[in-house]
């Protein structure tokens, strides 16, 4: 059996054990990664930690610190408001006004994982607080930002045209965008429609203050009172104000509403009861700044957002000190752990080996649709652009024969490749899991990774039906 087969196997193996016993993928894929690098592969220990994604282990733990801080001094609740008064209250635009926001920071230069970082944990911290499905919300950030990842001055788009060039391939900037765009889009809206699209639509306009769930108990001036429903509201303390009052209402027992910081005073001035203080006002500045510095100066995004936590810790540190212990340590286990092992197999030649083996099928369309499959397979876990950095060449000589279209297969592979990063060991999925406040991240990870296998088993052969069947270019 060759090496590269064994280091296959040994990854079925790992996604089994972790599945059927509950044991945390990272700390067995670290495991497979010692074993097979040092047995079957012969490297080193600095063979085997070439491939753990550093870069990757500072953005989660920095973006995840600044936000975690954000969400203790309130300044994501302000912002979540702030959200609802600009669709006017109208919760089920938020998930495609995410889509649309990502879009459009990575369609302007923005590194798609930088997009993400900014945009997630604001997207799903509205989730949290309006009973939206945080499956819904953090695919729709992450498709937003590969809708817009393609266009002509995009990072992807500059990066994937290059090699088209660089290979003397016919190439279209404008039809690979648009196909990613399109791509999205329609997964987006199936997304919206399956995951509570429908209901929220239903739900109507809601006030900043009632949390997003009918029949919520809010408070004004001392008054509790609910809406809908017929019952009677308790707990009158509101978003306002405080009030110990018993409301009373149309429709249902109303839930008890949350309570209020002392900061939450009636009248504040953004009109929902919680008003800028300082400490917000700096962690407001500190996420434009973030913007700021990856998307104008391209800082790292995660010791930007290392440093401006630490910059907001020292100077609140009541405010932040919980932040540490909410940053998101196990996801970073499991996904440092995994990427560790998919670099054991790169090192190895692996992904090579197998991309080496489909371009040597003698029927080109087959080939074709199995460089997708390998595409959205091996992208699920590694970088995006790196993947179509190899294949794209390996393509290079079917396509000389002229039976496949050179701008529809280009095309394919790049949604193929980047439509995955859903998936929660990819650095955009790992970014929506390490942001997601109060839920339960076992689960929400099983969402994700179920999700993700369902668009890497549907998406590469859609692709290559609309894209490379009827010969594109």
């Amino acid at each position: 059996m060759s090496p590269e087969l064994i280091s296959i196997l040994v990854l079925v193996v790992v996604f089994v054990i972790a599945t059927t016993r509950s044991v945390n993928m990272g700390a067995l894929a670290f495991a497979a990664a010692f074993g097979v690098g040092t047995l079957v592969a012969d490297l080193d220990a600095d063979g085997i930690f070439a491939g753990f994604p550093g870069d990757l282990f500072v953005v989660l733990v920095g973006v995840t610190y600044l936000f975690a801080i954000a969400r203790a001094n309130g300044t994501t609740d302000w912002l979540v408001h702030a959200a609802v008064r600009l669709v006017r209250g109208r919760v089920a635009l938020i998930p495609w006004v995410m889509f649309a926001l990502t879009g459009a920071l990575t369609a302007i230069g923005a590194v798609s994982p930088a997009a993400v970082a900014i945009v997630a944990p604001i997207a799903l911290s509205f989730a949290t607080r309006y009973s939206i499905s945080p499956l819904l919300m953090g695919t729709m950030v992450v498709h937003g930002a590969q809708a817009g990842g393609f266009s002509p001055i995009s990072i992807y788009g500059s990066i994937v045209n290059g090699i088209v060039e660089r290979e003397k391939l016919p190439g279209s900037e404008i039809g690979l965008f648009l196909a990613s765009l399109v791509a999205n889009l329609l997964i987006a809206a199936v997304l919206f429609a399956v995951l509570g699209g429908r209901k929220l639509w239903a739900r109507g306009a809601v006030a900043p203050e009632d949390g997003g769930v009918p029949g919520q108990g809010t408070a004004s001036a001392g008054t509790g009172s609910s809406t809908g429903g017929s019952g009677t509201g308790t707990g009158g303390t509101g978003t306002g104000g405080t009030g110990a009052g018993t409301g009373t209402g149309t429709g249902g027992t109303a839930p008890a509403a949350v309570a209020v910081r002392p900061e939450q005073e009636t009248g504040g001035a953004e009109g929902t009861g919680i008003r800028l203080n300082p400490a917000r006002i700096a962690t407001l500045v500190a996420l434009v700044a973030l913007v700021v510095a990856v998307l104008g100066f391209d800082l790292d995004a995660g010791l930007t957002a290392v440093t401006l936590a630490v910059v907001l810790s020292t100077a609140w540190p009541d405010d932040s000190r919980r932040a540490v212990g909410e940053i998101a340590w196990s996801t970073v286990l499991l996904i440092c752990g995994v990427l560790t092992y998919v670099g054991v197999l790169e090192e190895m030649g692996t992904i090579t080996w197998a991309g080496e083996g489909v371009g040597g099928i003698g029927v080109p369309l087959l080939a074709a649709v199995l460089l997708c499959y390998i595409g959205a397979i091996v992208s699920a876990f590694a970088s995006s652009v790196g993947i179509m950095g190899a294949l794209i060449p390996l393509a290079v000589p079917f396509l000389a024969q002229g039976e496949i279209g050179a701008i529809g297969m280009v095309a394919a592979l790049a949604v193929s490749a980047t439509v995955v990063d859903v998936s929660p060991f990819s650095t955009n999925g790992a970014l929506v899991l390490a942001a997601a406040p109060d839920v339960d991240r076992d689960r929400f990870f099983r969402q994700l990774m179920i999700y993700g296998g369902i668009v890497v088993a549907a998406v590469p052969v859609l692709a290559w039906l609309v894209l490379v069947v009827p010969g594109f270019g």
